[in-house]
């Protein structure tokens, strides 16, 4: 009869019952190149869990009666305040949590230029000699583009003008149309 051994997908040295040096390593690196965009997320995550985690407690605070000589149940006084202590405890757990990954995150970002949020947002206004360099390859408007659409938005405005003179010569006419009418009747 033979024997049927099922192997793991991990290899174990059999003296030490761990995985071999070069897989040790491996683990190690994958650990070390975590990447910053899942960090931000789990920060995000973090930041959502420390929201929930103090508003329970704002509940449990609005929810506690406090021994004014009011009638209450030490067993449920103790059990909201262990809840309370319990969330707390929590609290701090979640706030050094988000410590390290702002630590990581910081540590992963230190070898990078910062950019300012305005490279980031395209203006209306921007005249396109600051990001010229960074997007020689997209279809950006020529200066001679940005002008036509300047005079349009002018000739525009100017129309807008005149019809809202012509609104206001019309509603004037009206209204003493209306008050001739209103006169005679």
């Amino acid at each position: 009869m033979q024997s049927t051994r099922t192997h793991n997908r991990h290899t174990v040295s059999p003296f030490t019952g761990q995985p071999p040096p070069q897989q040790q390593q491996q683990q190690a690196q994958a650990a070390r190149d975590v990447n910053t965009a899942s960090l931000c997320r789990i920060g995000q995550e973090t930041v959502q869990d420390v929201v929930l985690r103090t508003m329970e407690i704002f509940q449990l605070l609005r929810n506690m009666q406090l021994p004014n000589g009011v009638t209450y149940h030490p067993n449920t006084h103790q059990d909201r305040l262990g809840k309370l202590q319990e969330h707390l405890r929590m609290l701090s757990v979640l706030f050094r949590k988000l410590r390290l990954v702002y630590d990581k995150c910081s540590e992963n970002c230190a070898g990078l230029d910062p950019i300012l949020p305005e490279q980031l947002i395209p203006f209306v206004e921007d005249d396109g000699t600051k990001h010229d360099d960074h997007s020689a390859g997209q279809n950006r408007p020529t200066a001679e583009d940005r002008r036509e659409i300047q005079e349009v938005n002018k000739k525009l405005k100017q129309k807008n003008q005149q019809l809202k003179q012509i609104m206001d010569q019309l509603r004037n006419l009206i209204w003493e149309i209306n008050s001739m009418l209103a006169i005679r009747s």
